[in-house]
């Protein structure tokens, strides 16, 4: 073999402690499988460098004399790549640095991949000394920058150009489903004086779920991982619990994403959606819930075959399920359930509706059909309804807890909006409202849009402030309960875990206003603590007068 002939791509990879957590492993392990197993493998050869800090760069490029340069990790625009300095923590390199030391390796690379988010600043940059350099217009998801650059080195490894490899990366991001694949772009240098503008960034309206082709829904790993690998397996049942606005419906979009590109049918229930009428009796719920689930597969519906006869409305619901719908599909379906909360406030039918779904979870152990039928349960509260323990469906299956952003998640979102914070804004906001995925997401969108960090922190805990309404509401569901009110007062004089009736804890717990340590309870951030203590006081006075 001729080394002249061989070229070689230089990995570079980061993902600093203080950073979002990056699949880069799978990403690099990945593309050295496409090559391996490509025609053309004998015509390339895979070097790596991890964790990189600037000198790591530098002493790579010297080593190696790469043709292809990959960088995989974060980028935050104008203010840089993201690497790594001897701590292990984040530390920004500039673009015309950047561009300074590609200048210094022109004669020897070709083409640099910029893997990272809103690097198409660096892009412009480096692509003044080297003739191909592809970067990312916008934040990208981890799942979609991994399929662009896999798809990209297997085109390379079977002889095609980059050019030809670049459209084929952003066509396999296209044909996995991800709405990203217009953020990889390429700039050439034979066409530097006519780079048209970055398109401006939009921001999505912070409200309901986060939109599958949005750049600001943030995975929480290994949360999405779970649901995508139970959900293939037969029989699955997954059930996601968390207070409001933490980001369930957005993992169920993604989950039904996912189920559709294992080609599964899918369809989601809104309870919320439920008529009272429907509400009257268990008879009436079950009809409605059948009637729904017939209309979101397309299937015509056939209360009329099925709803007849002495057998209980609990029997004629599965048999709809078990001798209509599923033999009509013939391949998995994966139904997700939202918001079942709502049929707590009846516990007759409550307690009949979740039996029968355990009993449906138990028949797949040994009827093949029920197989077919993969279950995701979404609920915010604490389930009080006297269940048995062999007829619940809250205590089986696989459990996923939404817990609040961390510190490198915020930073991450905070990048993408774009907001060049460090780690003393992304520490000021989250003293005030934790990592509670709603509030981040909304003072992020008011402080892009122009709101100072310090104006948003005065007004928070306010009635006039941002988070009015979502304050008044919870001061709402308090003040019908006087227990629930009574703990809040307990828990706002003082500075230190408090222990509850447990009852209490985990309805304050299932609201979102605390957080357990231990058996005991903290409040969840000093956005709640300050309202409530202004409230309550005030509260105390006219009672006073």
């Amino acid at each position: 073999m001729n080394d002249r002939f061989v070229k070689t791509i230089l990995i570079l990879a980061a993902n600093p402690k203080n950073s979002a957590p990056l699949r880069l492993d799978q990403e690099v392990k990945e593309i050295g499988e496409g090559l391996r197993r490509s025609e053309q493998r004998d015509k390339f050869q895979l070097e790596q460098a991890w964790a990189v800090t600037p000198s790591d760069v530098q002493r790579a490029m010297l080593d190696h004399h790469p043709q292809i340069v990959h960088f995989s990790g974060h980028g935050v625009g104008e203010g840089g790549l993201v690497l790594e300095n001897p701590a292990g923590q984040a530390q920004l390199v500039g673009s015309k640095a950047l561009a300074g030391m590609f200048r210094l390796f022109a004669d020897n690379v070709e083409c640099v991949v910029l893997n990272a988010c809103y690097s198409e600043v660096q892009a412009i940059e480096i692509v003044q000394h080297i003739p191909y350099v592809i970067g990312m217009n916008q934040a990208v998801g981890d799942r979609a920058a991994r399929l662009f650059a896999v798809a990209f080195y297997d085109a390379l490894g079977a002889g095609e150009s980059i050019e030809f490899a670049y459209e084929l990366g952003c066509n396999r991001m296209a044909l996995e489903g991800s709405a990203e694949d217009c953020i990889p772009v390429i700039k050439r240098k034979s066409e530097i004086g006519d780079v048209p503008p970055a398109p401006p960034i939009v921001l999505d309206e912070p409200e309901g779920q986060v939109p599958l082709e949005s750049t600001l829904y943030v995975e929480r790993p290994p949360m999405e991982t779970r649901c995508y690998e139970a959900i293939v397996k037969p029989g699955a049942l997954i059930r996601i619990k968390a207070p409001r606005q933490m980001g369930k419906s957005s993992l169920m979009l993604r989950i039904l994403q996912d189920a559709k590109q294992q080609e599964y049918q899918t369809a989601s229930l809104n309870f919320q959606l439920v008529d009272r009428d429907a509400l009257g009796s268990l008879d009436a719920f079950l009809q409605w819930f059948c009637h729904s689930l017939a209309e979101e597969l397309n299937l015509e519906d056939r209360l009329a075959d099925y709803w007849k006869g002495a057998l209980g409305c609990k029997n004629k619901c599965t048999n709809y399920v078990q001798r209509y719908l599923l033999p009509t599909l013939q391949r998995p379906i994966v139904l997700c359930l939202d918001d079942v909360d709502q049929v707590f406030e009846y516990p007759t039918i409550a307690t009949d509706f979740f039996g029968m779904l355990r009993a449906w979870h138990e028949n797949a152990k040994i009827k093949p059909i029920w197989q077919h039928l993969r279950l995701v349960i979404v609920h915010s509260r604490e389930v009080y309804i006297p269940l048995d323990i062999n007829q619940s469906p809250f205590n089986v299956g696989v459990p996923i807890e939404l817990l609040q952003f961390t510190q490198p998640q915020v930073m991450d979102l905070a990048q993408r909006h774009p907001l060049h914070w460090g780690d003393a804004e992304v520490a000021r906001l989250m003293g005030m409202v934790g990592g509670h995925p709603f509030l981040v997401r909304v003072a992020l969108y008011q402080i892009a849009r122009g709101e100072t960090l310090e104006r948003l922190l005065k007004t928070a805990p306010t009635e006039g402030g941002l988070y009015g309404e979502h304050l008044r509401r919870h001061f709402l569901n308090l003040e019908g309960d006087g227990q629930l009110l009574a703990a809040m007062k307990q828990m706002v004089s003082v500075d230190h875990p408090v222990s509850l009736n447990p009852t209490q804890a985990f309805r304050l717990h299932s609201l979102g206003l605390v957080r357990f340590q231990g058996n005991d309870v903290v409040l969840s951030c000093d956005l709640y603590r300050l309202y409530f203590r202004e409230q309550l006081g005030r509260e105390q006075l006219g009672a006073g007068a």
